[in-house]
């Protein structure tokens, strides 16, 4: 059985409200599920931020035992400082064909990869394995 961390969706129309839940990647979407993780309310509030709420403790427990978080997942637990930044690609334009180059999650400017001289031993002399991570140019 393959565990997903993803969103079940809640609400009426044109007001959502998600779950985070711990659930077979095999049933549906707000179907049968194993845990209740966390919410997420994308509408802002009347202090203008959306609201989210996490379970950090079993949300780390399900990651811990191999539970593969869905794309928003990972974005929304991303957010709250669970996972490490998703890798992201450029886009030439909407739906067209991805560029093969890094995007820095942060300022989502795209890296410059080929000035850089990267070493596989951090440990190694400068000398024997290549030069440290350094700009050539």
């Amino acid at each position: 059985m393959v565990v997903r961390i993803r969103l079940a969706r809640f609400g009426c129309r044109n007001r959502p409200f998600y779950r985070l839940m711990a659930a077979d990647s095999r049933s549906p979407r707000d179907g049968k599920h194993l845990e209740v993780l966390g919410y997420y309310n994308p509408l802002p509030g009347k202090d203008g931020g959306k609201r989210m709420g996490l379970k950090f403790d079993r949300v780390k427990y399900w990651l811990s035992v191999g539970a593969q978080p869905s794309d928003p997942a990972e974005r929304i637990l991303f957010r709250a400082g669970i996972l490490p930044p998703p890798p992201m690609l450029a886009m030439a334009h909407k739906g067209g064909p991805r560029d093969r180059q890094p995007i820095d999650p942060m300022t989502g400017q795209p890296l410059d990869i080929e000035g850089l001289t990267i070493v596989d031993n951090p440990n190694t002399p400068d000398g024997e394995n290549g030069a440290s991570i350094e700009e050539t140019a």
